[in-house]
C-alpha cells in the first residue's frame, strides 16, 4: 500500500499550490463556487468528474477523482461502469486506460468491499 495519504493532493498540484498560493486559493474557491451552484449532489458530481477526466485521458485527475469517489462511497463496479461508458464515444484505448488505472488503484488500496467488484 502506498504511503501517500488519501487526502493529499497530487505532487504537481502540491508544488503549484506552494509556488502560487494566491492563484491556488482562487482556483479552489472557483471550484467550490461551481460545485455549490447547481442542483447536482456530491455523488452525481463525482461520477461526472470521473467521466470528464477519464474520457479526456487526464490520468492524474482521473486518479484523484477515483479517490474522491471512493471516499463518497462510490464502489468499484460504479467506477468501472463509468469507464465502460467511454467505449462507444471515446473508444477502446481510452476505456482500457481508465480500467487499468482503476485496477492499479485497487491493487494499491483495496479498501472496503462495498459497491461490488467486477468479474473481469
Amino acid at each position: 500500500m502506498s504511503s501517500k495519504k488519501k487526502d493529499d493532493p497530487p505532487k504537481p498540484y502540491a508544488r503549484f499550490k506552494d509556488r502560487f498560493p494566491r492563484i491556488a486559493e482562487r482556483y479552489e474557491a472557483l471550484g467550490d463556487a461551481v460545485h455549490d451552484h447547481g442542483p447536482l449532489n456530491d455523488r452525481e458530481r463525482a461520477l461526472l468528474k470521473l467521466a470528464i477526466s477519464g474520457s479526456a485521458v487526464l490520468d492524474s485527475a482521473f486518479k484523484t477523482h477515483v479517490r474522491k469517489a471512493r471516499a463518497l462511497g462510490i464502489g468499484r463496479a460504479e467506477i468501472e461502469h463509468v469507464a465502460l461508458l467511454f467505449l462507444p464515444t471515446r473508444g477502446l484505448p481510452v476505456m482500457m486506460r481508465a480500467l487499468q488505472l482503476v485496477d492499479d488503484m485497487y491493487k494499491e488500496d483495496p479498501g472496503p468491499r462495498s459497491g461490488g467488484r467486477s468479474k473481469t
